[in-house]
């Protein structure tokens, strides 16, 4: 593992590709992330000390310690005077935060991991579809209209069709006006999208998803409690469905 994280990061000093020390000490936090994740440092083992790491990657001692405090803030590592720094136990892994979520589909997640987010997903969004009928905006309408334009145009293939997808499913949550909802936004568009690029990792998506989007949109443009949260259970369980068999 340090022989190729030496081939990642020698000769950067503190700088990354782009001259900001930011740059290197988050590719250092999102290489020893993935490593964590891939069990090369099991929960419980002690990380390279700060010492040996800058030495042996060619970075300062700072951008290490920046790294590490990066682990640290999402839960994945500890830090203790004379202990050294710990990976810790993956029921303290702060497993919603967007960052830990990306790193985690750069492994193979397991099939329970990956049915836990979507149990996430059925157990908030159809509450909140149900919700957005109640209390939609008609600003609201208007900003899911463009994200499901802009999935229809690009495609969850690209990346502008899946900002599409993401924004339509955030302007749906904000319309809840559930602030509690609101704070798991970010966290449920990030399972979205890692979701969807890793269903398609390998072949294209089995079926179109724009019909069930469109649906969930109508019965909320249409103030339907009932049919919105119904159309936005069956909408998760069908992309369930079609990244389990992508796992297959």
């Amino acid at each position: 593992m340090m022989d190729d994280l030496t081939d990642s990061f020698a000769g950067a000093g503190d700088m990354g590709a782009d001259g900001s020390p930011e740059r290197l000490h988050g590719a250092l936090a999102h290489r020893l992330a993935v490593d964590i994740l891939k069990n090369i440092h099991p929960p419980g083992t002690i990380l390279p000390s700060e010492i040996e790491s800058s030495g042996t990657l060619n970075i300062s001692r700072s951008a290490y310690r920046e790294a590490i405090r990066i682990l640290a803030a999402k839960g994945m590592v500890e830090s203790r005077p004379k202990a050294g720094t710990r990976v810790t136990q993956r029921s303290r892994w702060n497993i919603l935060d967007p960052d830990v979520l990306g790193w985690m589909f750069e492994t193979e997640p397991s099939e329970d991991f990956i049915k836990g987010l979507f149990e996430l997903r059925l157990i908030n969004e159809p509450a909140g579809a149900g919700l957005a009928a109640l209390r939609r905006t008609d600003a609201q309408i208007k900003d899911m209209a463009d994200g499901l334009e802009r999935m229809a145009k690009y495609s969850l293939a690209t990346e502008a069709g899946r900002k599409g997808d993401i924004d339509f499913h955030h302007a749906l949550i904000t319309a809840t006006h559930n602030e509690a909802l609101v704070s798991l936004s970010t966290s449920i568009g990030a399972a979205i999208t890692w979701s969807t690029r890793f269903k398609q990792r390998r072949n294209a998506l089995p079926r179109d998803p724009m019909p069930d989007h469109i649906k969930v949109f109508d019965a909320i443009v249409a103030q339907d409690i009932g049919l919105a949260r119904w159309c936005m259970e069956s909408l998760v369980r069908m992309a369930l469905d079609d990244t389990q068999r992508s796992m297959d």
